[in-house]
């Protein structure tokens, strides 16, 4: 499950994922934007994960961290809105990561300062959704949840160059590694 808090708009989204394939399993988001008092909207945002989480049991939780910005007070609220999400997940005993905005937009479309409509048309295209959300904080959060698999996804294993030559296979790189890694650098962690 990814999620991408908000004091305004909580975006979520679920993958189900088998060997090397995902899909969707539900895309959605939680408005705030009736609740005026700041307690009422994290108990809100406590109550829904809480529920999301009992409801679908999703293996991991992945969050996206507060960026810093110029307005300091802006991502308090966010930490304070991230904070309830992951303490809904951890009281239910669900691990949680947390990867940064800019990590996420990376991970999805290849450039850490892609805006919300492209993240959203790749993981249309990356996950075959029909529709996308009238609020795109429910696909920030699906992206989240694409960045963790993405991230923890085990690497391929890559052929030996004897069994490739046994097959008839062409040519083998020097090292196969090397290659992934330079094609890949998304996949390594640092």
């Amino acid at each position: 499950m990814g999620i991408d808090p908000g004091t305004n708009v909580t975006g979520y989204g679920l993958l189900q994922v088998e060997g090397r394939t995902a899909s969707c399993i539900v895309l959605g988001d939680i408005d705030l934007h009736r609740i005026t008092d700041p307690y009422q909207k994290l108990r809100y945002i406590f109550d829904r994960i809480s529920g999301l989480i009992d409801e679908y049991r999703p293996d991991e939780v992945a969050l996206e961290s507060p960026f810093f910005g110029k307005n300091i007070q802006s991502m308090l609220k966010l930490g304070r809105a991230q904070g309830v999400a992951m303490a809904a997940a951890l009281s239910r005993g669900v691990p949680v990561a947390e990867y940064a905005p800019r990590k996420v937009k990376q991970t999805i479309t290849g450039r850490g300062a892609a805006t919300k409509e492209q993240v959203a048309l790749m993981l249309k295209n990356l996950l075959h959704l029909e529709t996308l959300p009238r609020h795109l904080d429910a696909t920030d959060g699906l992206a989240v949840a694409v960045c963790h698999w993405f991230q923890s996804a085990p690497v391929p294993k890559l052929e030996s160059r004897t069994k490739k030559k046994a097959l008839g296979g062409g040519p083998v790189a020097s090292s196969s590694w090397e290659q992934f890694v330079s094609n890949h650098p998304e996949r390594i962690k640092k």
